[in-house]
């Protein structure tokens, strides 16, 4: 259906790709990867002809539809969340238009002379419309938009009073309503809740055309593809199966380049150390020559590329007293809605708590109550001896001073530090080099959530609240966090929609519902076991 051939790519002095060469065939349901900056973006505006190759070509067959959702959504103003998403549906929300259109121009006085040619020209657009499902769009779009988490009212609300996340949601289910032959999809599981993650993912598993997507969410991407794409160096290389496999087939690829570089290694020293020795005596001299012409036709095997691996080891935190937060007796409402009722709720000493709960349960106010943020309206909540809270809250990103630099940020929050220390948890969180004289104001979203993590980690609190942590951060940035959290010795209380970072952090559950927390013991997996679904509200 798309076919890149030899295409080449420079921005500014950078090779972005160098010959590169993919398909995307029907039916093919395409991860795309790759170390931040290789050109996943690129490549997306490439095939959609926002920009055009250097050399090489994009061939697209003919009559293709192609639905583009980016984290660009654009101006959205003056319509209804679900008329906001209707009016990108492609074709039949042109006819629709044209229809609406034939509609006012047959009850026009100024244009009866024309009624005959309207009447005709109206009876072939609404039977093309019926023919495209159009009379359907409405409850098809209501579904959607329901899928991705909005209620009815946020759906005939206007769409500009939206948040910048909603308002993805938005620019995404036009694109799902759309059902175009081929989707495009940059990183469409951000902002979404659990909820929604799950639906999306049923969504495009139903899905019949050809899809290609990026997405930080490892479990998101396993189980929606069957086939990767990986850009590193400016190539393309392609690879059966889903982001597990693609990783255990590129480590077994690496570990046999890496045999084969270090056999040709030992082979081309044995043969330049002959060379060396022999090369002025004459009665070698025709060995050394054929050696020499030898060394001169062999292709050189390149040892594998090595990925930026980020690391990062906590300090022991200072050990607190076995009871962290106590809950008792708490109630807290916004205005008419009432959150909390009673609630009561203990955490232990070295207890690592997910929170579960449908949009608008609580979870971000449960964690704003136990860090003090938010007060009850009656009842208590207190911490226990010897704790200190390090939260990493939504908002947290937006406190850094965009005028400072990521080191200048770094050692303000820690001005007795050595600036090796510093640089080394700098690069820890993935700012090396030069990299920490830039300014906070013009890092991206995964950048400031990198370096908010670095400010809050460098110095260990025995009690983290993390709210969405994952968000905007990269699988490897992810699996970093995930490998220092796994051997961080204090207590957790946090809330994600990442389900690996679940799985593999939480001891215990707690999962608002409307009848009130209920408790698991067990980690998340053992919660997915005994429910019998992956979230709450959802039924498997």
């Amino acid at each position: 259906m798309i076919r890149l051939d030899n295409i080449s790519k420079q921005n500014g002095h950078r090779m972005i790709f160098i010959e590169a060469s993919a398909a995307l065939q029907k039916g093919e349901k395409i991860g795309l990867v790759g170390p931040n900056g290789a050109g996943k973006s690129t490549l997306f505006r490439l095939i959609t002809r926002q920009e055009e190759p250097d050399e090489g070509q994009i061939l697209t067959d003919r009559g293709i539809m192609i639905g583009f959702f980016s984290q660009d959504v654009g101006e959205m103003s003056g319509r209804s969340a679900v008329a906001e998403v209707m009016n990108g549906a492609g074709p039949v929300a042109e006819t629709g238009a044209e229809l609406a259109e034939l509609e006012t121009a047959m009850a026009d006085p100024e244009r009866f002379d024309e009624l005959d040619t309207i009447l005709e020209r109206f009876g072939e657009v609404q039977a093309r419309f019926e023919e495209l499902g159009g009379y359907a769009l409405e409850g098809q779009a209501r579904e959607v938009l329901h899928g991705l988490g909005f209620s009815q009212e946020m759906m005939d609300g206007d769409v500009s009073r939206l948040s910048g996340g909603w308002k993805m949601r938005v620019a995404l289910a036009r694109i799902l309503l759309m059902k175009p032959d081929v989707m495009l999809l940059d990183e469409p599981s951000n902002h979404l809740d659990l909820e929604s993650l799950i639906w999306l993912e049923k969504f495009l598993s139903g899905y019949d055309g050809a899809l290609l997507m990026t997405s930080h969410d490892r479990a998101f991407m396993n189980r929606v593809i069957n086939k990767v794409i990986e850009i590193d160096g400016g190539t393309l290389t392609s690879f059966s199966g889903n982001y597990e496999f693609y990783e255990e087939q590129r480590a077994i690829s690496e570990k046999q380049q890496q045999a084969q570089f270090d056999r040709q290694q030992a082979m081309l020293a044995k043969e330049i150390a002959f060379i060396e020795r022999f090369k002025a005596r004459a009665s070698h001299a025709a060995q050394v020559q054929s050696r020499v012409k030898k060394l001169d036709k062999i292709d050189r095997v390149e040892p594998p590329k090595r990925r930026q691996t980020l690391s990062f080891t906590f300090p022991q935190a200072p050990r607190s007293g076995d009871m962290v937060a106590t809950l008792r007796g708490v109630n807290k409402s916004y205005g008419t809605r009432t959150i909390y009722t009673d609630l009561d709720l203990l955490i232990r000493r070295q207890e690592r708590c997910c929170i579960l709960g449908v949009n608008g349960a609580g979870k971000s106010t449960l964690l704003k109550l136990v860090t003090g943020t938010t007060e009850p309206d009656s009842g208590n909540v207190t911490i226990g001896g010897s704790v200190r809270i390090g939260y990493f809250a939504q908002h947290a990103m937006d406190l850094l001073d965009e005028n400072r630099t990521i080191f200048e940020a770094l050692n303000d929050a820690f001005p007795l530090a050595s600036q090796g220390s510093l640089r080394s948890l700098a690069g820890g969180f993935g700012f090396s080099g030069d990299d920490v004289d830039k300014n906070c104001g013009i890092l991206s979203g995964g950048e400031k959530a990198r370096l908010v993590m670095a400010l809050m980690l460098y110095d260990p609190p025995n009690f983290l609240v993390l709210d969405e942590p994952t968000n905007h951060l990269d699988i490897a940035t992810k699996e970093m966090l995930i490998s220092a959290l796994a051997d961080y010795d204090g207590t957790m209380l946090f809330v994600s929609h990442d389900r690996h970072f679940l799985a593999a952090l939480s001891n215990r559950v707690l999962e608002l519902t409307p009848e009130g927390l209920q408790r698991y013991d067990g980690g998340y997996t053992e919660y997915v076991t005994r429910t019998g679904r992956e979230a709450p509200g959802l039924h498997e």
